[in-house]
């Protein structure tokens, strides 16, 4: 399988008449945030696959459209914020938001708020355990875990949740927007059984039996 990764930047050649002709071969699409649903709808039309979202701290909790009218989600799109889902056999979990480091944002939370959310989240993923027999395949988030990743300005330190998440329910990928890499992107760095991959401004990652692409 073959998973389409994105987040915080908008791709000239990914939001392009001729997308299919590069990524046709994808299999889902995960974004991790800070992205306009405009851009979202796009790939999910044009490549004709499931894709599923985090907001960033970046986003509003509606946008609107050319004529006006207000909407809360992209269409044809999937919301991961604390949920649970299984997609082509893949265990999907997903968390919204970066830590709060202003007043304004809808996306931000502190430790504490975050640790909440994940423990919901930890619910859902213990109940799934019972269906599919095994816990967590990728965690889809839009900050990275602290310490790995992450910077060490205010807006950019990580969620202790979710190293926690990672110990818990050793998925095989964290993947992550929030902190921008200009110059490629940087090799997965792997916290125990978890390969954390910064994916912005968008990464190819080849699901299989061998390494990160």
């Amino acid at each position: 399988m073959k998973i389409l990764a994105i987040s915080d930047q908008v791709v000239d050649n990914l939001y392009a008449p001729k997308v299919a002709d590069r990524f046709g071969d994808v299999d889902l699409i995960l974004g991790c945030g800070d992205l306009p649903y405009d851009y979202l709808e796009f790939l999910v039309t044009a490549l004709n696959r499931p894709l599923y979202y985090v907001h960033g701290n970046h986003d509003r909790p509606f946008e609107y459209t050319a004529d006006g009218k207000r909407r809360i989600t992209p269409s044809g799109c999937d919301p991961l914020d604390g949920r649970v889902v299984t997609q082509r056999g893949l265990i999907l979990a997903g968390l919204d938001g970066s830590i709060r480091y202003s007043r304004e944002g809808s996306y931000q939370f502190t430790q504490e708020e975050m640790a909440r959310k994940a423990l919901w989240l930890s619910l859902r993923v213990a109940l799934n355990r019972l269906r599919a027999g095994r816990w967590l395949d990728i965690l889809v988030t839009h900050s990275p875990p602290f310490g790995v990743g992450d910077g060490p300005d205010p807006a950019h330190v990580g969620f202790r949740a979710i190293n926690t998440l990672m110990r818990r329910f050793k998925p095989r990928y964290l993947l992550h927007g929030h902190q921008h890499t200009y110059h490629g992107p940087k090799p997965g760095v792997q916290i125990g059984s978890t390969w954390v991959l910064n994916v912005f401004p968008y990464r190819v990652i080849e699901w299989g039996p061998g390494d990160v692409d």
